[in-house]
């Protein structure tokens, strides 16, 4: 084929079809008019965000651990409901500590059952307050930094331990914004999002990101298994100059040549198991050392509203997930950037090279080397559509 011939074949290249990368190709799609190929390395699309239905039992598992869809951002919401309507599902967390199961986040509930006592909200605060007096007045660490909010009976029992199986690092030797954002509740509220919206995808995640393709008739072609690096029509593309919107590792972009950006990767466990309900609710945390996974997921306790096959009381039948973390190396599924001072120093190196860019727009999670929620994934791809529509 002709290098002018694949030029005029697709006016945009996007590599990766997760979140990002999707809504990206839809607006581009259906508000440019533009002919779209989305490429991924992977047999499927959506991204960490995929979920499918587990031949043995029909239940709908998160391939890449338990994605809750929440936002307050009234555009993504009107977005993604062209697309998908979302079940009433409010998440709840529960965690094991020394062989007792606390509700999460802490609040009032878990202040209470934790010190054996009846407080009132002002009590648990004065309470609080003094066991958070030992902090210092400005965090260095996450352990400072989760004592100041929590006091430090709380952060020993629920943060400290769980924190150091989570990132691999001690508390003390992370930095203190990863907790900030901590939320503490003096009431008994257990709902583990705040958000004015919350749910699961009715159909599932996979049939929520096909529609979002349908709905743009042919003007979007998916291609799964294939390496924008190695494959020899991606590299006629690349060689033509095609607009490209770039999704994966910017740092694998530049061939690493200032070094890896940090991630913290998981090991997932699944198991089919010959029982009804294996721990009575969607997410189960082990605070502790051990045992070594940090969290359980039950995915058939996301859809309550299910009651067919093995989704039906008595079924006999449920798959649970154990979640180990693990520290990111080459050729590991990279889930949550480290981002430390030594990452950012990196990352700025990249993202002066990305700046020099004609053609390559970085966007995503990997792109950009950031935690995204599903949510701010979505409202950053429908920004840099705003920022862009008129130049394609």
């Amino acid at each position: 084929m002709e290098l002018k011939e694949v030029k005029m074949e697709y006016d945009v290249l996007i590599v990766g079809a997760g979140l990002f990368g999707l809504t990206m190709a839809e607006r581009l799609a259906n508000e440019c008019d533009k002919k779209v190929l989305v490429i991924d390395k992977r047999n499927h699309i959506g991204g960490n965000c995929y979920s499918e239905f587990d031949s043995e039992t029909g239940i709908e598992c998160h391939k890449y651990g338990a994605h809750l869809f929440h936002t307050s951002l009234e555009n993504v919401w009107e977005y993604v409901n062209q697309f998908t309507k979302f079940t009433n599902y409010i998440h709840k967390v529960y965690t094991t500590h020394d062989g007792i199961v606390y509700p999460l986040p802490i609040n009032l509930g878990t202040i209470n059952q934790f010190f054996q006592a009846a407080y009132t909200p002002d009590e648990a605060k004065v309470k609080i307050a003094g066991q958070a007096a030992s902090a210092p007045e400005n965090p260095q660490n996450l352990a400072e930094q989760g004592i100041s909010l929590i006091g430090k009976p709380l952060f020993d029992a629920f943060i400290k331990n769980y924190t150091a199986k989570q990132w691999q690092t001690p508390a003390e030797e992370l930095s203190p914004d990863i907790i900030k954002r901590l939320p503490v509740r003096y009431n008994y509220d257990n709902r583990y999002f705040n958000d004015t919206h919350e749910g699961l995808p009715v159909d599932g995640y996979e049939a929520w990101f096909q529609n979002m393709i349908d709905s743009c008739g042919d003007k979007i072609v998916v291609r799964l298994e294939t390496d924008y690096f190695t494959d020899s029509e991606i590299q006629r593309l690349r060689d033509a100059g095609i607009l490209t919107i770039y999704t994966g590792p910017i740092d694998r972009f530049y061939d690493y040549q200032f070094g890896e950006l940090k991630w913290r990767s998981l090991d997932l466990g699944k198991e089919v198991l010959d029982v009804d309900d294996f721990q009575g609710c969607p997410v189960m945390n082990y605070a502790d050392l051990e045992p070594k996974y940090t969290r359980i997921h039950e995915f058939k306790h996301f859809h309550p509203e299910r009651t067919t096959g093995c989704y039906a009381p008595g079924s006999g039948k449920t798959v649970i997930v154990r979640e180990y973390s693990k520290t990111w190396h080459l050729g590991d599924e990279p889930y949550y950037p480290v981002n430390t001072a030594e990452d950012r120093a990196v990352l700025s190196k990249y993202q002066d090279l990305a700046a020099s860019e004609q053609n390559i727009i970085f966007g995503g999670r990997l792109g950009e080397y950031a935690y995204y929620d599903m949510d701010k994934t979505i409202a950053a791809a429908l920004a840099k559509f705003d920022e862009i529509k008129n130049r394609v």
